[in-house]
C-alpha cells in the first residue's frame, strides 16, 4: 500500500493538522475568556444598579438641583460638570446644558468619553451642565411636572451665567429631544439654540419597505398592552421593555453580532463592550401616567405636531412658538428615528418657508447617511464632526436670519480657502432649503395617514375597554412584591444575572480565564479555520438578517391590510375618502402680532445708521449665494463694531440682523434706497464698512457672478463709485 505525499511527516496534510491545533487553542482560550468578560459584565451590572444614583459620564460633577426637593418633585436633578484639567472655560460663552434621554437606560450617555457631546462643547470652551435622572420615578411623576422641573433648572443656569453671551444652548437626545421640545414651546424666553438629535417628532411619518416600528402600535392593538403592563408593575413601567423593543429591531446584532465581535477580537474589546454595556443594562423605571402619555400622545396620537396636546393648566404645546434656531440631527441609518419622523413635523406645521420666517423660527437639519439611532450621540467620530462643528458655530447659527437650513460638512484642507478662519478639521455651512427638500425624502400617502388615524381610533376604544373591564382586576391582584419580582425576572436582566459571580459555574470561569491569559497564543490571521469562522458568522448575520426582513414585510403588509380596510375605516368614525388636513391656520392672534410688526418694520426702514446699513448690505449681497458658513461668521465678527466704540452683545446683534433680514424680504427696493440715508458723510468710514463687507463675502468663496453685481449695486449706494473706481471695476470684470 502505497503512501500520498500530503500524508508524510511534513506535507500539506500535517500543516493543516498543524493549523487545526492552533485555531483550536485559540478557539478555547477565547471562549473561556469571552465567558470572562460576560461574568465581569453581570458583576458590573450588579454593582451599578446597586448604586443610588448610577449614571455613566466619565466627568466629575457638582449637584446644583436636585429634583426630588422641589415642591413638585421628580427624579431628575441639574449638575455642573467640572472640566478636566487642561480643559479652559470661557465663562462669558454660553452655556452648554445636555438633557439625557430616560428611554429605558441610565444617564450619562451624553458624556461618557472625551468624545462625546459634553466633551467637544467643554473643548469649545463653553460651561456644560448636564440633567440626569435616577432609577426610580418620584410619586406622582409626570411628563408635565418633569417639564417644569426642568424650566427651573435652566432659568438656574441662566441666573449663574449673567454675562454669558446668549441663552443656554440645551441638547436633547432622543426621549429628552421632544421633551425639550414642548419645554420650549411653553417657556421659549428659557431657550438659546436647541440641538435635537436622534428625537422622532413625526410619528407616523415613514416610507414604505422601511422603519417597521411605527406599525407597533396598531399591531398590538394600541396602548393596552402598556397600561397592562403598568398594571403589572404595580403603577410602574419597566424600562427594560423599551430597551429591547430597541434590540428587536436588529436581531443579528443583538442575538449575535455584539458578542461575536467581542469573542473574535477578546483581547482588545473588552473595555470597549464593558463600558457600553454598563450604560446599555442600567435599566431604569418609569411612572405609568409618563409612559401613557409618551404611547397615547406621541407614538400612537401622533398629536405633538398637530398641537393636540395640552397642559394641565389648558396651555397648548404649539412648537412654532418656539423663538430659538432649532438644530435636527437625523440619520438614514437609523430605524429608531429616521429622517421622516426627525423633520416632517416641519410639513405639518408650516405650508412654506415664508410661513417659518413669519413665525421667526431658524430651523436647520443635518442628514447622516449611515450612523445608526446610538451613534448619533454615542459615536466618538460624530462627536468629534457633527457635534464638534455645531458647539464651536453655535453662534453662527444663533444668528442665521429665519428659515430652512441644511448643514453640511467639509473637509478642512490645505486648498480650503481662508482655512485660518475654520475651527476645527471641518468647515460647516448652512445651506437655504425649501420644505420640497424634506418631501423628496419620502412619506406617506392620504392613505397611509388614513390608515394611522385608523390604528388611533382603535386604540383609544380598546384602552377604554381595558381600562372599564380588566384594568381593576388586575390593580387588585398584583403586590408590590409580584411587581418586584416580575421586573427582576425580565430576561434582560437575567441575562446580567445568570453569567455574574453569584453564578457558582461562573467563578469557575474566572480562575480558567486567569490561566488562559497565561498561556495565550492568538492564532495567526492566516490561519485557513480563522477565515472558516467569519464565513459563518457572515452566514448567520445574513440569516438574521432575511428573518429580519421577511417579519418587517410582513408586519407592514399586516397593518396596511387591516387599517387600510374601508369598513374597518367608517367602523371607526374615519372617512375612507378623506385627505390630510394640511398644515394648521395660523393663529388670528399671531397674525394680529404679525401685521403689526410688518408695519412697524416698514416704518424703521430708513431708520439706524451706519451699522444698520452695513448689515442690510451685506445680507442682501450674501443671500445671492443661499449659503452662509463658518468662516463667514468669524469674518463678521468684525462688523459687529463699526462707527460706535461700544460692541454691541450677541443677542442685540441677532436683532439687528434679523430686524433687516425683514426689512430686505418685506420691501427690497425701499430698504435699498434707504441705505444711503443711513450712511454718515464721512468717505472713509462708508469705505471701512464696505471693505468689511466684502472681506466677510470673501471669506468663504471668490465673489463673482450675481453677487458681485449686487456687490457693484451696493458700492454705488456706498457712494464708492468714483471714490474707489478701481474696487468697482474689478466687481464689474467679475459679475460679466
Amino acid at each position: 500500500m502505497s503512501l500520498d505525499n500530503s500524508q508524510l511527516p511534513g506535507g500539506p496534510m500535517s500543516g493543516l493538522v498543524a493549523k487545526a491545533v492552533e485555531y483550536m487553542v485559540d478557539a478555547g482560550q477565547r471562549s473561556v475568556l469571552f465567558l470572562d468578560i460576560m461574568r465581569q459584565r453581570g458583576d458590573q451590572y450588579r454593582e451599578h444598579v446597586a448604586q443610588t444614583a448610577p449614571h455613566v459620564l466619565s466627568y466629575a460633577a457638582e449637584l446644583i438641583i436636585d429634583g426630588r426637593k422641589l415642591e413638585q418633585p421628580v427624579n431628575y436633578a441639574l449638575v455642573r460638570i467640572i472640566p478636566p484639567k487642561g480643559v479652559e472655560i470661557d465663562l462669558k460663552r454660553r452655556p452648554f446644558i445636555v438633557v439625557d434621554p430616560r428611554a429605558g437606560h441610565g444617564p450619562g450617555i451624553g458624556g461618557f468619553k472625551a468624545d462625546s457631546e459634553i466633551g467637544v462643547a467643554m473643548k469649545a470652551g463653553h460651561p456644560c451642565y448636564f440633567v440626569g435622572f435616577l432609577p426610580e420615578p418620584m410619586p406622582g411623576q409626570t411628563i408635565e411636572r418633569i417639564a417644569r422641573a426642568e424650566a427651573i433648572f435652566i432659568e438656574k443656569v441662566i441666573e449663574r451665567h449673567p454675562e454669558a453671551d446668549g441663552k443656554p444652548c440645551v441638547i436633547g437626545n432622543c426621549q429628552a429631544g421632544w421633551a425639550v421640545m414642548i419645554l420650549a414651546s411653553l417657556r421659549p424666553e428659557l431657550f438659546g439654540p436647541l440641538i435635537i438629535a436622534g428625537a422622532p417628532l413625526a410619528y407616523w411619518a415613514g416610507v414604505r419597505g422601511q422603519y417597521p416600528m411605527r406599525y407597533s402600535g396598531g399591531l398590538l392593538g394600541g396602548s393596552w398592552l402598556t397600561a397592562l403592563s403598568s398594571d403589572l408593575g404595580g403603577g410602574k413601567f419597566d424600562g427594560a421593555w423599551l430597551v429591547q423593543n430597541f434590540e428587536n429591531q436588529n436581531p443579528s446584532n443583538t442575538l449575535w453580532t455584539k458578542q461575536y465581535n467581542v469573542y473574535s477580537k477578546v483581547d482588545t474589546e473588552a473595555d470597549r463592550y464593558l463600558e457600553f454595556e454598563r450604560w446599555w443594562g442600567g435599566h431604569v423605571n418609569l411612572n405609568a401616567e409618563e409612559i401613557q402619555f409618551i404611547v397615547d400622545e406621541l407614538f400612537i396620537g401622533n398629536n405633538l405636531a398637530a398641537g393636540r396636546i395640552k397642559m394641565s393648566d389648558g396651555s397648548p404645546v404649539d412648537l412654532r412658538n418656539i423663538r430659538s434656531p432649532i438644530v435636527v440631527f437625523c440619520s438614514k441609518g437609523d430605524n429608531i428615528t429616521p429622517p421622516q419622523q426627525a423633520l416632517h413635523w416641519i410639513l405639518e406645521l408650516y405650508a412654506d418657508v415664508d410661513e417659518i420666517r413669519a413665525y421667526g423660527q431658524t430651523i436647520v437639519y443635518t442628514v447622516h447617511e449611515t450612523i445608526g439611532h446610538l451613534g448619533i450621540f454615542v459615536s466618538g467620530g460624530i462627536a468629534k464632526k457633527e457635534h464638534a462643528e455645531f458647539s464651536s458655530n453655535i453662534d453662527l447659527i444663533d444668528v442665521l436670519p429665519p428659515g430652512l437650513y441644511e448643514a453640511t460638512f467639509e473637509a478642512r484642507g490645505a486648498d480650503t480657502t481662508n482655512a485660518e478662519l475654520a475651527v476645527g478639521q471641518w468647515v460647516m455651512r448652512c445651506e437655504a432649503r425649501t420644505l420640497d427638500d424634506i418631501r423628496n425624502m419620502g412619506g406617506n400617502s392620504p392613505e397611509d395617514e388614513r390608515r394611522f388615524e385608523t390604528a388611533k381610533r382603535v386604540s383609544e376604544m380598546n384602552i377604554e375597554a381595558y381600562r372599564k373591564y380588566v384594568q381593576p382586576w388586575v390593580k387588585s391582584m398584583v403586590t408590590p412584591q409580584m411587581a418586584e419580582m416580575m421586573r427582576n425576572w425580565h430576561p434582560l436582566r437575567l441575562q446580567y444575572e445568570a453569567f455574574s459571580s453569584q453564578n457558582p459555574f461562573m467563578q469557575v470561569v474566572g480562575n480558567a480565564a486567569e490561566k488562559a491569559r497565561e498561556r495565550r497564543k492568538p492564532v495567526a490571521n492566516d490561519n485557513p479555520f480563522l477565515a472558516f469562522q467569519d464565513r459563518i458568522s457572515k452566514q448567520i448575520v445574513s440569516s438574521l438578517d432575511q428573518w429580519r426582513d421577511s417579519q418587517e414585510a410582513l408586519s407592514e403588509a399586516m397593518f396596511l391590510a387591516i387599517y387600510g380596510s374601508p369598513a374597518l375605516q367608517a367602523a371607526v368614525g374615519v372617512d375612507p375618502k378623506s385627505m390630510p388636513s394640511g398644515p394648521r391656520e395660523m393663529d388670528p392672534k399671531h397674525r394680529e402680532l404679525l401685521e403689526a410688526r410688518v408695519t412697524e418694520l416698514k416704518s424703521k426702514i430708513s431708520s439706524g445708521g451706519l451699522r444698520e446699513a452695513g448689515v442690510r448690505a451685506l445680507l442682501y449681497v450674501g443671500s445671492a449665494r443661499g449659503m452662509v458658513d463658518e468662516r463667514s461668521l468669524e469674518a463678521l465678527r468684525r462688523l459687529r463694531q463699526t462707527d460706535e466704540s461700544k460692541r454691541i452683545t450677541l443677542a442685540e446683534f441677532k436683532t439687528l440682523v434679523r430686524e433687516q433680514f425683514f426689512m430686505l424680504l418685506l420691501d427690497r427696493e425701499a430698504a435699498l434706497a434707504a441705505i444711503p440715508k443711513l450712511l454718515p458723510k464721512n468717505a472713509e468710514q462708508r469705505r471701512k464698512v464696505f471693505a468689511a463687507i466684502q472681506e466677510v463675502l470673501s471669506a468663504s468663496a471668490e465673489i463673482s457672478g450675481e453677487v458681485a453685481k449686487r456687490l457693484k449695486q451696493v458700492a454705488g449706494l456706498f457712494g464708492l463709485d468714483a471714490a474707489d473706481g478701481s474696487n468697482v471695476r474689478s466687481l464689474g470684470s467679475k459679475a460679466s
